[in-house]
């Protein structure tokens, strides 16, 4: 399905008929389907700069939906957006760069990967999309920029289908990341145990070590502090004493300003 804008709230720079607006769908498939061309020259940030991002603010009657600008990156945003191409001027916009940038790309993608005899260039890619699309020089343009930017990215020369096929699953294959392969889990008893290997009931062993002679330690730094060498000197100690609380005074004891 595509979506036709009907009515926009900036009158002076906009004309309703046929303007077409791309929806987060079409939006993610024109997004993997560029990923190929930034090799062949494509910079992906031509895409933010030829539309506009909308949020949907509510669903009206009749199937339409009301749209609120979004002034955020189309590639870096979470949300569902939708796109409405710069076509503001046609010939040297931001749109208009985009598709002759998507075009260079493409041919450069065909030529590298297809055995053409003939390699491809930029004006007869654009004679066949013209062709293809039905649309004669000077007709009223009214094809939906989905299709238009799918036409270019998906174009394939007659003859070479399935050739382009077999290169771009290649290409998937290539690039797709390589999982390694995890073995069967095997038991504790088939398992031989060695240094490397933590087992939890050793672990709780070492715990329960460390609580039972953690006293003993303590007793032993005490012990270290009251051997003297010979000259009565005390020897040096092996470590920092834990300091004793102060003791508690008396309560028998009597304050100093007591009066007699």
């Amino acid at each position: 399905m595509n979506w036709w804008v009907t009515d926009v709230s900036d009158a002076n720079h906009w004309d309703t008929d046929g303007l077409s607006i791309v929806d987060p769908r079409q939006i993610a498939h024109v997004v993997e389907l560029c990923e190929p061309l930034r090799e062949y020259g494509l910079d992906l940030d031509l895409l933010d700069q030829a539309f506009f991002t909308f949020r949907v603010d509510t669903e009206m009657k009749d199937g339409q939906i009301r749209l609120n600008r979004f002034r955020d990156s189309l590639l870096s945003t979470e949300e569902k957006v939708f796109a409405l191409p710069d076509i503001r001027n046609e010939d040297k916009g931001p749109y208009a760069e985009l598709l002759s940038e998507l075009i260079k790309a493409r041919v450069k993608l065909l030529n590298d990967t297809l055995d053409i005899e003939q390699p491809l260039n930029a004006d007869e890619l654009e004679e066949a999309l013209s062709e293809r699309s039905g649309l004669s020089e000077g007709e009223d343009k009214s094809l939906h920029a989905f299709n238009e930017l799918s036409m270019i990215l998906e174009y394939v020369p007659e003859g070479f289908e399935d050739e382009m096929d077999d290169a771009m699953a290649a290409m998937a294959a290539k690039a797709a990341p390589l999982v390694p392969e995890i073995p069967e889990a095997a038991d504790e008893e088939d398992l031989e145990q060695d240094e490397t290997m933590k087992w939890g009931d050793e672990e709780d062993e070492k715990e329960e070590e460390e609580d039972e002679f953690g006293d003993a330690k303590d007793d032993d730094e005490e012990e270290d502090e009251e051997d003297e060498d010979e000259d009565g000197k005390p020897k040096k100690k092996t470590s920092k004493p834990t300091p004793k609380p102060a003791p508690k005074p008396s309560k028998k004891a009597e304050p100093k300003n007591k009066k007699k």
